[in-house]
């Protein structure tokens, strides 16, 4: 989808002028616009599953660095004047289980590949920009309608101030419907 950046259901939507899925062409998002690194499957399903249950921190920043490729095939990204990478925010409990962002990581890794690439800017990280009100059950398993319910009003913005005149990019480990980001970017908005 030209806009989400998720597979489209089939190549008929690839003939139209815009090349929207459904819920892209019925302004179904609060994000204006998404891309992943990857389809969520083989090698790469594998590794997120290693550094978020594993707890192999390391490589976070390493999936991090390769999201360069995503940011410097994306024309707007490049244009950005002083983008700020917000990680999408665990609950405090999720996190204390953990013993970090899996998000975070991935922005980290980001700002650093970004630091090395020349005429691209070095992005702030806002960790604490969003929080989580409370606690969700997790998204594997649950449908587009029940994701949606899941995280309607978890989000809040704790830093306002960093936000305006500057673009909010979410970075997250895992995109499968959209509903946490578009839930992410309805609160940053």
């Amino acid at each position: 989808c030209g806009r989400c950046g998720l597979p489209l259901p089939s190549t008929r939507g690839t003939d139209s002028a815009i090349p929207f899925c459904a819920p892209c062409r019925q302004q179904e998002y609060a994000f204006d616009l998404a891309r992943s690194f990857g389809l969520y499957a083989g090698n790469l399903r594998q590794a997120i599953l290693e550094l978020k249950f594993r707890r192999r921190e390391r490589l976070g920043k390493r999936l991090g660095e390769l999201l360069v490729e995503v940011w410097t095939g994306v024309e707007e990204l490049g244009a950005l004047d002083s983008p700020v990478l917000v990680p999408v925010p665990l609950h405090s409990s999720r996190q204390r289980e953990r013993g970090f962002n899996q998000a975070h990581l991935l922005a980290e890794g980001l700002k650093r590949r970004l630091a090395r690439v020349p005429g691209t800017g070095t992005p702030e990280i806002a960790p604490r920009c969003l929080w989580r009100t409370r606690a969700t059950v997790p998204q594997t398993g649950l449908n587009l309608a029940a994701r949606r319910e899941n995280v309607r009003g978890v989000f809040d913005v704790s830093m306002p101030e960093i936000i305006p005149g500057r673009v909010a990019v979410l970075i997250d480990d895992v995109m499968t419907t959209g509903a946490t980001l578009s839930a992410c970017a309805a609160a940053l908005k």
